[in-house]
């Protein structure tokens, strides 16, 4: 499950009018099923030097896949068939560990709050399949 893009070698993803950069990925950027699919309608922009192509997936942009994924995410792996994140909330919160199903594409948070990284950093780690519903 994979999703490529054009994305400016300055940061920022092509817009469907193939003219602006948006931040972030978003449901009006340009998307394609294929890498090839992408190279070919690249190779026919102005400018196309200045892209790259970039595969975006659960793993590396979970907040489009997830869309009740609220926060900052500033880790994730894989377990099986479940994405397992790091999150803050919102800013200024305490962390938390984010379940997200790769076949119901549900998210459930864990109800213990880590306050700080080191904490948050060895149960991150040591997570794993016995803890998944």
């Amino acid at each position: 499950m994979s999703i490529f893009t054009f994305q400016s070698l300055a940061g920022g993803f092509l817009d469907e009018d193939l003219e602006h950069f948006n931040k972030k990925f978003d449901d009006w950027c340009i998307q394609f099923e294929s890498y090839d699919d992408a190279m070919d309608i690249m190779q026919t922009l102005e400018g196309h030097k200045t892209l790259d192509i970039v595969e975006i997936t659960p793993l590396s942009y979970p907040q489009y896949f997830f869309t009740s994924l609220q926060g900052t995410v500033y880790a994730t792996r894989q377990i099986e068939d479940k994405v397992i994140c790091i999150v803050e909330p919102f800013m200024g919160s305490s962390f938390k560990i984010a379940i997200c199903d790769l076949k119901t594409r549900n998210v459930r948070l864990t109800k213990t709050n880590y306050k700080n990284m080191p904490s948050l950093e060895s149960a991150f780690a040591n997570f794993s399949e016995n803890f998944l519903p």
